[in-house]
């Protein structure tokens, strides 16, 4: 009988460990087990594959569930509820987790938790169709985007020997996108259930990401040497830096600190009387001290490419919303709206993945001559949408802006990286973010404003893409043409 019962537990035991060992495997390879790195892929995992199960529960009550006329009314007010107060947070989020750089593993943590108990709120509000849905989705929305920020500070903590920020990023971001696939459709059919089930799945997931949080080596916690890494992008920023009273290379060592204070001071009074502007002057330099770098302190490369994402990203909101309401209306050529709808996410979801594993292998290589080369390949293939409307190029306009979003993001994340001093890197991060998401969110508000037309608002979309290739690709190419005058802080 023992042995009969052994030979039953394996077997129901199989179905479950044999898939998680595989994972496992792919996740620890190549040194990120060691590291840390390997369970900082699984968290992001249950992260993404938890968001999107809150996903498929609002999108299936906000937008699915009533007509086409009344769901344009329902997501405007979602993202009028959610993401315009949410832009208005996200800025404070960053800089309030740079305050706490040793409870990183409790902010992850915290954020899992927070995201856990507002899903159970969303299960009971989508049942009723209550307002409650809007505060609570508002705060799912915050929690993500501190888990964002907190994770993009974590992440060169666990760099496995040889590996760049870049390819980590990129395994981390691929992870994140296979347990999304994989969690879509399992939402689905929690969904079919019933309409709380799959937040009831995204609370279990959220739950367990909390603990897999602290699961996290406890090095994430440390922020000992992060200041002493503090480099300037170049003798403009350096200059820039220093005349905002911010020391660029900061050590821990007390006599150190003591001397640069002084140091400091005597620059302050030299500098105050060659001015001799009196208390208008002092006053100036004051709230100039007080500011320190910001983000026009992260130099030419990142900002062009920041303004060439953001625009990637408005596109992207774009067609979200444009095609959704479309494709409701008039489906592709013999299929039904749900089949359409599916196909071009299908598409983008692919063509995530694959610039996610394109920009791994391409290790930063020149990142402003990749972001100008994508967003062009975007612009043509927007423009050929637009002239040639049709399923097929639809399908294949999904494919390329997934593509192009995930390799110009990592790209825009190498050139951060590289040239953003190391202090307010993750500040640089969080805005950077924050920008984009605002530009998601106006692209969004267009989308749902248009007449549904195809060729007119693939138009549309191809201009807010080609105004922001138009913009910057000179700039990006003079820097690509310059190169990086200064070394690499991992």
């Amino acid at each position: 009988m023992r042995r009969a019962a052994r030979v039953v537990g394996r077997a129901l035991r199989t179905p479950v460990t044999g898939p998680a060992r595989g994972i496992r495997k792919v996740t620890h390879a190549q040194g990120a087990g060691e590291s840390g790195l390997g369970r900082l892929i699984e968290l992001h995992g249950v992260n993404g594959a938890g968001d999107v199960m809150i996903t498929v529960a609002l999108a299936s009550t906000v937008f699915f569930s009533v007509p086409t006329d009344e769901a344009r009314g329902r997501v405007a007010l979602y993202l009028a509820v959610t993401m315009l107060p949410f832009t208005l947070l996200a800025p404070v989020v960053g800089p309030l987790l740079d305050r706490l750089p040793h409870g990183r593993r409790a902010a992850m943590a915290g954020s899992m938790l927070a995201r856990a108990v507002l899903a159970l709120v969303l299960s009971g509000a989508v049942a009723t169709g209550s307002l409650e849905m809007y505060p609570a989705a508002l705060g799912v929305l915050v929690a993500s985007k501190a888990y964002g920020v907190v994770r993009s500070a974590v992440v060169p903590r666990l760099l496995p020997q040889g590996f760049s920020l870049v390819k980590a990023n990129s395994r981390v971001t691929l992870g994140g996108l296979l347990a999304t696939g994989v969690a879509a459709p399992v939402g689905a059919g929690l969904q079919m259930i019933g309409p709380g089930w799959p937040l009831y799945g995204a609370c279990l997931l959220f739950l367990g990401g909390a603990f897999l949080s602290f699961r996290l080596p406890p090095k994430v916690d440390s922020a000992r040497g992060e200041r002493r890494a503090l480099l300037a992008a170049d003798e403009q920023h350096l200059a820039a830096a220093v005349d905002a009273r911010w020391d660029p290379v900061t050590t821990d060592d007390k006599t150190d600190d003591k001397a640069d204070s002084t140091d400091n001071k005597e620059e302050e009074k030299d500098r105050d009387g060659e001015r001799g502007d009196g208390e208008r002057g002092k006053g100036k330099e004051k709230e100039r001290r007080r500011k320190g770098p910001g983000l026009r302190t992260v130099g030419p490369a990142v900002t062009h490419a920041l303004a060439a994402n953001a625009c990637v990203r408005c596109q992207s909101g774009f067609l979200i919303f444009f095609l959704a309401f479309l494709l409701r209306e008039h489906p592709l050529t013999g299929q039904s709206a749900a089949v359409s709808l599916a196909v071009v996410g299908v598409a983008a979801g692919a063509g995530n993945a694959l610039g996610t594993a394109v920009g791994a292998w391409l290790r930063a290589r020149a990142p402003e001559v990749i972001i100008v080369t994508v967003v062009g390949a975007l612009v043509a293939v927007a423009v050929s949408a637009a002239v040639f409307f049709g399923a097929a190029v639809v399908a294949v306009l999904g494919a390329v802006a997934g593509f192009t979003q995930a390799l110009a993001k990592l790209s825009l994340d190498a050139l951060i990286q590289r040239d953003v001093p190391e202090l307010v890197r993750t500040s640089a991060f969080a805005r950077s973010e924050t920008l984009l998401q605002m530009a998601w969110v106006v692209g969004g508000a267009i989308g749902i404003a248009l007449p549904l037309r195809g060729p007119l608002g693939l138009s549309v979309g191809a201009l807010i893409v080609a105004l922001g290739w138009l913009t910057t690709v000179r700039a990006l190419l003079a820097s690509a043409r310059r190169g990086a005058s200064h070394p690499r802080v991992a």
